[in-house]
């Protein structure tokens, strides 16, 4: 999963600039940032994103402004390099590949940023191609060309606004999953107990379905209610969503499983579902139970990367 999000962005906000980007094309061993990551560079020397941290980003500027200037898009690799190792190599031990074109049609156009966006906006992914013989990417299939997935954000989608929730929303903001808070139940709903949070208070399976779930979805259930949980769980499966839990002991989730299964559900549907949530960490109380689900989720999300 690449966190490129920021790097779209801000290439809509400069359209019209000339610019490069750079891409890791491939990592080995110890690599900073995974394949696929970004850097977006301006012709007046400001930059988005990161292609390894910081060890070769200085390296990556100059390659940026040729390309700029001129130069074709090209390929370099970087790795430990000895005496200079902390100057344009990775001390860290790892190898990295990094394509660095133009922001142009013949590289990397710009419509295909506004591609991207409007693909995330509607909770799609989007793969392009690149053929690194010409440096041009393109929608579709290259052969032997590089290809790089954009995934929407992730989203953690909260289904009722009980107190693990008001734990459970900070962690995901920290691991930059933007959380919704569900409940229809408006004395739990509240500002005051979900500051800056965006709150919804249709029923579960409206306001999932509103939002697309897809594989960088997360949805978990935590109001013991039936009336609201179920209905959450059903629109989750009925979605390719990525992370499906559901609060409770053992004994209710085999209640709930029977529930779902009278609905229409097949096992291997209902295997999707984490319950109790959580990976088990012998969580005692509300901030606990809320770290062993940000746990499962994390796991969940990485599973299926």
């Amino acid at each position: 999963m690449n966190d490129n999000g920021a790097v779209i962005r801000k290439a809509i906000d400069w359209r019209g600039a000339p610019m490069a980007l750079a891409t890791v094309i491939s990592t080995w061993g110890s690599a900073p940032r995974p394949r696929g990551s970004h850097m977006l560079v301006h012709q007046d020397g400001r930059l988005e994103g990161s292609i390894s941290g910081g060890c070769v980003e200085t390296d990556v500027l100059q390659r940026a402004a040729e390309v700029i200037a001129g130069r074709p898009a090209h390929v370099h690799s970087y790795g430990v390099a000895d005496g200079d190792a902390w100057e344009v190599g990775l001390p860290c031990g790892g190898e990295i590949a990094v394509l660095v074109q133009p922001v142009t049609d013949s590289g990397f156009a710009p419509h295909l940023f506004d591609r991207i966006a409007a693909a995330s906006e509607e909770g799609r992914a989007l793969t392009l191609a690149t053929d690194l013989a010409t440096g041009r990417t393109q929608e579709g299939v290259v052969e032997g060309g590089f290809l790089n997935r954009y995934d929407p954000p992730r989203q953690l989608l909260i289904v009722g606004a009980v107190q693990i929730a008001q734990s459970l929303v900070p962690l995901a903001q920290a691991i930059d999953v933007r959380p919704v808070v569900i409940d229809p139940r408006g004395r739990f709903l509240t500002e005051e107990r979900f500051p800056g949070v965006e709150l919804d208070d249709r029923w579960p399976d409206e306001a999932i379905a509103a939002r697309h779930p897809g594989e960088s979805t997360a949805i978990v259930t935590l109001s013991h209610d039936i009336k609201i949980d179920d209905p959450a769980l059903i629109a989750a499966l009925n979605a390719p969503t990525g992370y499906i839990a559901a609060l409770g002991s053992r004994r209710s989730h085999a209640a709930r499983i029977g529930r779902l299964t009278a609905a229409g559900f097949d096992a291997d549907a209902l295997a999707r579902i984490d319950g109790p949530a959580g990976l088990d960490i012998g969580a005692i109380g509300p901030a606990e139970i809320a770290l062993s689900i940000t746990a499962g989720m994390v796991a969940g999300f990485n599973a299926r990367g």
